[in-house]
């Protein structure tokens, strides 16, 4: 399994926009033509590094696999891989729950700051609830609420042993600009972290807010095409106490419906600009990577 990670975290390293391209349109043009979408928009599944207003309908079970790439630091070589499992439920109206569990790949050598190491690791558990407050077929926009909350034993960043815990909580908006063909989406984002380090003993908590936004285009009735772009501000203390720097993300994502049961989400992002605190450097490859990806397969039954 560690080969077929890194076999992954290659290909991620040599994919550039322009392969990014190339592969999208790859999928497009192989895409069963046979497969039927609905009227308007699910939008639970069909952004790469945000989420939009859609549950589910109750009674839905979906397994689905993420791929997480982070590639990039200020020096050296610095490449993070994550690969989730989850299970999704929908056990009641508006509300899902998802159960997941992750193992890392990190390679990492001559980054300041960050201990050599090139390991692969059960990282930890997650659970993610959401709760669906408005719906778009009743609303202008819809809304929903969600708070992602996990416990590691491995730190996602530097690889180093401990214990980390933290929750992503979003609150995600969608409305369709242009009925059953551009769809735009907005998430506001506030992430507490807190990690006590095996070896060092020392402990850390920190904090990031930010918001992002996404517009996608139906270009065919199962695939979709678009971007997203999301700025962060990261500080000291789950309280938002002292900065430490921030970053702006933008990059290209595609959603391809590859049957009745099964879909693909793909999405690549690169820090555009950032800037970490008392530095007038003109990226955060500090508290940031230079380069994102994901890759996100699911599978109702």
């Amino acid at each position: 399994m560690a080969d077929a990670l890194e076999a992954v975290v290659v290909f991620c390293m040599r994919l550039g926009a322009s392969t990014f391209r190339t592969a999208v349109a790859c999928i497009v043009a192989f895409a069963p033509a046979g497969v039927s979408a609905e009227e308007g928009f699910d939008t639970e599944h069909i952004f790469g590094f945000m989420i939009g207003s859609d549950v589910g309908n109750q009674g839905e079970r979906e397994f689905q696999t993420q791929t997480t790439g982070r590639f990039g630091k200020g020096a050296g070589t610095y490449h993070a891989l994550e690969h989730e499992v989850e299970l999704e439920i929908v056990p009641l109206p508006n509300f899902r729950v998802e159960v997941g569990g992750t193992v890392t790949l990190h390679d990492i050598t001559g980054v300041p700051d960050i201990d050599d190491r090139r390991q692969f690791n059960f990282q930890g558990l997650s659970l993610d609830l959401r709760y669906r407050l408005l719906g778009r077929e009743h609303a202008p926009f819809g809304m929903t609420i969600a708070a992602e909350t996990h416990g590691d034993r491995i730190d996602e960043v530097s690889g180093a042993k401990g214990r980390m815990y933290g929750t992503n909580f979003t609150l995600a908006f969608d409305r369709e600009l242009i009925p059953n063909f551009v769809i735009g989406a907005l998430n506001l984002i506030y992430q507490p972290e807190w990690a006590r380090f095996e070896v060092s003993g020392l402990s850390e908590r920190s904090s990031t807010i930010g918001a992002a936004f996404a517009g996608m285009v139906r270009v065919r009735p199962d695939v979709l095409l678009g971007g997203e772009l999301r700025y962060f501000r990261q500080y000291e203390g789950i309280g938002l106490g002292e900065f430490a720097g921030q970053a702006l993300f933008v990059g290209p994502t595609a959603y391809v419906q590859l049957s009745e049961q099964s879909r693909l989400t793909l999405s690549w992002s690169t820090q555009a600009w950032g800037r970490p605190a008392g530095s007038g450097a003109n990226l955060d490859l500090v508290n940031f990577e230079r380069h994102q990806a994901r890759i996100v397969f699911g599978i109702n039954f």
